[in-house]
């Protein structure tokens, strides 16, 4: 048996046990906290999404718990909605909420964005304490009990079918979403905004999409929460309960989608226990749990920052994705421009950070089909150079055009959309993604499949066809047997060999290369050379940082020379190394 039949059984397996489990004469007691597991599995679910994937932390998740379950009880109890719409009004009022809140919060960031968290989460709980409408402090009373099908779920078992229905779909929905073009946009997230806005991934929408995700699956678990409980109050929707949520997605593992039930289970079981074995101990009543809550918590930060599923994870054969992407259609590809057409046109940019002058009045020009080095020591600002060109940093003053459109105002994704890729001096990938997923990055801006399709498995065909790509890709640098390998796993060379098939993989026309030999063995230059020489033939611009020498001399057409920001001289290989003051100062001088 193969590890995804394996696996797939296992779940099927669990999905049977789930089924039979309240059929079987146990303790009503396990019925009832199963069914709070399920509750705050499905808040840690976007918990895991928010902070594990897309690296957001959050401390008000319960706030939104609060809203999907006052929604419901008060539409219920004062107008005699059917819980079946409540939801919906639930996940509308959580939407309109979500976003305002996550356009002003999901800007900051380091410390400023989990105190905004705790800032909001406070406001909605003590706005939901002193409506008079939502009874104040005492809340919500006799909710009435919904029925399924005919079927009144006003028992803890009959309720368990539902809750946990609903679980499992969502823990395969937000599985199926992070294998997919929008995942991989999601986990790109985590490294920085740098390298995902090149590849053209709209980084702040991304963010915005994981809030949203993760407070629609807090307001369901509200939702359920109001009438499994019958009632509800401003209690379990505080900041301690914010805090408790993210206790359970660091302890089950916050980068793994079942983590967040293994979060669950290990807090809600720790903790019934801890309040009923830790007062005999203490020969006191009190909540010392929170004290073994903290240590835990300390010790887990410590020595397990993975948590409980990353153990678990270890001993289950590892899943290889299946290569069904073989018989897929290629992608389109763009236009090329007309051999000799000016490509990139830089005139006179400029770049000061405060009273240092990093590039002063740098103009060059690169045509199609044409490799141009950009040389220099180390600080001559040929990084710089590459940066305001991609968007990454803005002109001071001066103009960048890309086939005569001026694009120095826009940002990186928008200059990437126009056709432009870059790889990085210091190689920005995803470590826990494979080889190929790093790769498939690079084609974002070849799909259109979003969040909705993706965990509907509605955007197969289109996913085929990404990860075609970036195989060739792959195959044309010579990394095609590294296909399913961790990208954190490989060595420098081969990492920068995967991050020129990325930049491929977005079909080009102006290629930047910075130091993209670094790290490459002899083989592997001569490799790559011809590679570059091939996309040379086929119409591609490139511009190519480099410090080796004998590879920019071999290979480029025409060289630019930096030195301290400014441009020392331009031609081709030879007259370069002819001119003194560039021998001296970079090449060396003859015996």
């Amino acid at each position: 048996m193969n590890a995804a039949a394996f696996r797939r059984r296992s779940l099927i397996a669990f999905c049977i046990l789930l089924a039979a489990l309240p059929q079987l004469p146990v303790p009503e007691f396990w019925i009832t906290q199963l069914n709070y597991i399920g509750l705050y599995t499905l808040v840690v679910l976007g918990l895991v999404l928010l902070t594990g994937i897309a690296g957001l932390t959050s401390f008000g998740q319960a706030a939104f718990v609060g809203i999907g379950a006052y929604t419901a009880a008060y539409l219920t109890l004062t107008y005699g909605v059917s819980p079946w719409l409540t939801v919906f009004a639930g996940l509308a009022i959580t939407t309109v909420v979500a976003l305002q809140l996550g356009w002003v919060t999901l800007r900051m960031s380091g410390h400023y964005l989990p105190l905004a968290t705790i800032a909001w989460g406070l406001s909605l709980y003590y706005l939901l304490g002193n409506m008079e409408a939502l009874g104040k402090y005492d809340g919500l009373l006799g909710v009435p009990a919904m029925s399924f099908f005919g079927i009144d779920l006003n028992t803890g078992r009959h309720f368990f079918y539902l809750l946990w229905l609903i679980v499992v779909l969502a823990s395969i929905g937000i599985t199926r979403l992070l294998d997919s073009r929008s995942g991989r946009a999601m986990r790109a997230l985590k490294g920085g905004v740098t390298m995902a806005e090149a590849m053209g991934i709209d980084t702040f929408r991304s963010k915005v999409n994981v809030f949203l995700i993760a407070a629609l699956l807090a307001s369901v678990s509200g939702w359920l929460f109001a009438y499994f409980q019958r009632s509800v109050n401003p209690s379990p929707f505080g900041l301690k309960m914010g805090i408790e949520y993210l206790f359970m997605a660091v302890i089950g593992g916050v980068g793994h989608v079942w983590g967040a039930l293994a979060g669950a289970v290990v807090v809600k079981v720790l903790e019934d226990q801890l309040q009923a074995w830790l007062p005999r101990l203490m020969g006191a009543s009190g909540n010392y749990e929170v004290i073994v809550f903290g240590i835990l918590l300390v010790l887990v930060l410590k020595y397990a920052r993975d948590g409980v599923w990353a153990f678990i994870e270890q001993r289950l054969p590892r899943v290889q994705r299946a290569e069904d992407w073989r018989g897929a259609a290629a992608l389109p590809e763009r236009a090329k421009p007309a051999a000799g057409e000016v490509v990139l046109d830089v005139q006179a940019v400029h770049k000061e950070f405060g009273g240092l002058v990093a590039v002063r009045d740098v103009s060059f020009q690169v045509r199609a089909g044409e490799i141009m080095g950009l040389i220099g020591p180390n600080g001559a600002g040929k990084s710089t150079t590459f940066n305001l060109v991609t968007g990454v940093l803005p002109a001071t003053r001066g103009e960048v055009r890309l086939l005569g459109e001026r694009i120095e105002a826009l940002p990186s994704r928008e200059i990437a959309r126009r056709g432009v890729a870059r790889t990085f001096q210091h190689v920005k990938m995803i470590p826990a993604m494979t080889v190929l997923e790093n790769v498939a990055l690079g084609a974002h801006l070849r799909g259109h499949a979003g969040v909705a399709r993706a965990m509907l498995r509605l955007e197969r065909d289109e996913e085929r066809r990404l990860l075609r790509e970036a195989e060739r890709q792959l195959a044309r640098v010579g990394m095609q047997a590294h296909l399913h390998e961790l990208a954190g796993n490989l060595a420098l060379g081969p990492q920068r060999l995967m991050e020129i098939a990325r930049a491929l993989c977005a079909d080009p026309t102006l290629l930047l290369l910075d130091e993209p030999a670094a790290g490459l063995r002899l083989k592997e230059k001569e490799g790559l050379a011809q590679v570059l020489r091939q996309l040379r033939g086929e119409g591609m611009s490139i511009l190519l940082v480099e410090h080796d020498m004998d590879l920019v001399m071999g290979l480029v057409d025409r060289i630019v020379v930096m030195e301290f920001g400014t441009k020392l001289i331009e031609g081709t290989p030879d007259e370069v190394q002819a001119n003194p003051a560039v021998r001296a100062a970079y090449l060396g001088t003859e015996h």
